[in-house]
Formats: C-alpha cells, structure tokens, sequence
C-alpha cells in the first residue's frame, strides 16, 4: 500500500471514531463501513506446496544416498602396461666415436647403435695374427721333414767320422806294434787308444744325426707345433671378438628408450650404453592379494579398459603367475585377521594386438566376485 493510501485510511479511521464519541446512538452508514472495510489490509496467505516438494526431494537424496552407502561396491583393480626391455652394455672398453640414433628412435635388428674406439685392442690384434703366422710356418716346416741339404751333410759328417775313425784305428795298431817291441813308450800308445775311442763314439754321433735328419720331426714334436697353431687361432679369435664388440648393434628390432653414453665419452665393460624397449612384446602387469589370485590360471581372460585410448575396452589372457607373493602394504593388517596378505604379480597379455598401447598406460578392471 503506498504511503498516500495509509495516510487516507487513517484519517478516515479518526473520523470515525470521533462520530462515534459524538453521536453513539446513531448506526455507522454503509458507506462509512465500506470505505473503512476497504481501508485495512489484509494478510496474505503463504503457500504450502513448493515447500512441500523441496522437502520430498531432500529426503529423497539422502536416502538414496545411505542406501548406496551400505550397498557393496565392486572392487576395481588398476594395473600398468609393460614391454621387455634391453640393457645395452658395453663388453669392452674405450671412447664412445659414434652414435647414430637418438631417444625414441625405431631401429632394426642389427643396425648400428655405438661404435667405440680403441687403438690398443687393434694394436692386439695384430699382434695376435703375427703370432699365429708364426705358429703356422713352425708347423709348416715340421711337417716338411728335414731339407735335402741337411741330409746330405748329415752323411758327409758320417763318411768324414768313418775316414777318422779309420785313421785312428791304424795309428793305433802302429803304436801298439811298436810298444810290444819297447820301439814306443806306453803313453803313446794310451794316446792312440783314446783318439781311437774318440773316433768310434764321432761316428756313431754322426750316425744318429744323419738318421733323425732322414726321419724328420717325431708325432709329439708335430703335435706340440699344432698346439701352438691352435693356440695362436684362438688369441686371435678372441681379440677379434672384442674388437668386434666396438661396433654395438640392435639384438632386435625395438625403440631406442634411454640414452646412457654421450660422443666422447669414455665407457668400460658392464658400463649400460642404452636401453631399449621391444613394443612387440607389451603385456598388462597386475599386482593382486592373495585371496584374489586364489582361482586364476593361465588361459584365463579377463575385460579391462584402457583410459588413455578413450576407455577403451580390450580383452587379455592371463600368461603368468608370479612364482613366490611378496606382502601389501595397502591392505592393513588388521583387517584381514591379524596376518599380512601378500601379492602376486599376474601378466596377461592382450587376445587382439594393438598398436596404440604403449608401456606406462594404466588399465582398470571390475574384478569379479571381488568386494571392497
């Protein structure tokens, strides 16, 4: 009501009021009672059914909200893609001279990942290969016999002891002839007789170096001189295995992950180079308690989705079993009984290949018959 409106009516109720004092016999006129009956307001009536409705919904809410309280919510168990992953080492040492891949990087099995250089194992190298051509003529020359010169020396120092041994023979008959007449003195005759035994053990000497010279070398001295070839053919395979090792290449074909070794870089054996993942070979790797592995074998599939292909849902086959559980340390042990539940790690791998996942995705499953 505007101000103008309260400001009439109350006059109008004065007015009133004042007729009554002054005059209470007389009855109010209609016309008086109309314009005071139009001048009160009235209380307007409150509406109850919007209030009513909202009450309803709330109570609506929070029951359906206790009763998905107290029901069992299924257990979802998240697990982690994973691929095999190769730890290239260095098996010798040196300087790394070349790489030419770069992290992420395809490459095919065999390509060329380093090359190290190392001038002293080349150095070794051939010094093991002189050593094996040496070993080599020796044996050459063992299994070659003696020279024909050689021989034919041999029986010339054979006739010359023979012409000696003959000359010492008749020296000495002379002398002994003379000494039984007392024309010689015994001494000389001693002297005859040990020139004479000279002669005969020259002669034999002779005879046995012109007969190892027409027999050549015997089977243990050949088969010492094909130990020293073996021997040589091995130091020189080894060194050529190393240096062979310089030159690192792909085992397979898979991506280059990390990088351990930088150009210039001085590496040893056992030393990891880089590390490469095999996208070919990639499998889903769950860690679940024990009281849910309980049931599962090999074979078994399961559904899962993947959240970073979109929710995508992908089917795996379980292919191992982790052996030996180790313990959870996100189940208390109180809640299980007072004992420590362990876990096992379970590897499936997708049933259909697929490309898009990579190792690090997470993947989710509703575990069946499986409660929080």
């Amino acid at each position: 009501m505007d101000p103008d409106d309260q400001k009439t009516a109350m006059t109008v109720a004065a007015r009133a009021v004042g007729r009554g004092v002054s005059d209470k016999a007389a009855p109010p006129s209609d016309s008086v009672l109309a314009n005071s009956t139009s001048s009160v307001p009235r209380t307007p009536k409150v509406a109850r059914g919007p209030a009513l409705v909202v009450a309803l919904i709330v109570a609506a809410i929070v029951g359906l909200s206790l009763w998905y309280l107290v029901q069992p919510q299924p257990l979802i168990i998240q697990g982690e893609a994973d691929a095999t992953r190769i730890d290239i080492a260095a098996r010798v040492d040196g300087r790394v001279g070349k790489r030419p891949v770069e992290r992420g990087d395809n490459v095919a099995a065999g390509q060329l990942l380093y090359e190290i250089d190392n001038p002293e194992l080349l150095t070794k190298l051939k010094e093991a290969e002189a050593g094996l051509a040496v070993a080599s003529a020796q044996l050459a020359n063992v299994l070659a016999g003696t020279r024909a010169e050689e021989i034919a020396q041999r029986k010339a120092e054979v006739e010359s002891a023979a012409a000696n041994l003959t000359l010492a023979q008749q020296t000495y008959d002379r002398i002994k002839e003379l000494a039984r007449t007392g024309n010689a003195p015994l001494q000389r005759l001693d002297e005859a007789t040990n020139s004479l035994q000279v002669a005969q053990r020259s002669l034999d000497q002779a005879k046995l170096a012109d007969q190892e010279a027409v027999a050549g070398a015997t089977p243990e001295q050949r088969g010492v001189a094909r130990a020293n070839v073996l021997q040589a053919q091995a130091t020189v395979e080894t060194t050529k295995a190393q240096v062979d090792e310089l030159a690192v290449k792909a085992p397979i074909a898979s991506q280059v992950y990390q990088i351990g070794a930088e150009l210039g870089e001085y590496v040893s054996p056992g030393v990891p180079l880089l590390s490469l993942i095999d996208l070919s070979d990639v499998w889903l790797r769950f860690d679940l308690r024990e009281d849910l592995v309980k049931g599962l074998k090999p074979g078994d599939r399961f559904e899962m989705r993947v959240p970073a292909l979109g929710d995508r849902l992908i089917t795996a086959a379980i292919k191992v079993i982790e052996t030996k559980g180790e313990y959870a340390g996100w189940r208390a042990t109180r809640a299980t009984g007072d004992f420590d539940l362990r876990t096992f790690q379970v590897r499936a791998y997708p049933v259909a290949p697929i490309p898009e996942l990579r190792p690090g995705m997470s993947v989710y499953a509703v575990w069946r018959g499986g409660q929080r």
